[in-house]
């Protein structure tokens, strides 16, 4: 069970959204969460995860070790230098 508190507009939105399809603001409410979940969780682990990194705590492993780790070919990149010559 869960109950929570809307801002007056979304609940007047939700509310004519509900009487125009004949379905109840509870099932709306339950969508949007379904729906919008896995989305939340990965930016506030994403945001932990950078947090961690700028303290130290952490580091970052190169997409090419990545790539190699899991016998995915990389493409050589350019050498800046050899290009500007």
């Amino acid at each position: 069970m869960l109950a929570i508190r809307l801002p007056a507009t979304i609940e007047k939105r939700l509310g004519r959204l509900a009487k125009r399809t004949g379905r109840t603001k509870t099932y709306y409410a339950r969508e949007a969460i379904v729906q919008h979940l896995d989305e939340l969780e990965d930016i506030y682990l994403a945001e932990k995860r950078l947090e961690a990194i700028r303290a130290g705590r952490t580091r970052t492993i190169p997409i090419e070790k990545v790539m190699r780790r899991y016998g995915m070919a990389t493409k050589k990149r350019a050498n800046p230098k050899a290009l500007s010559s």
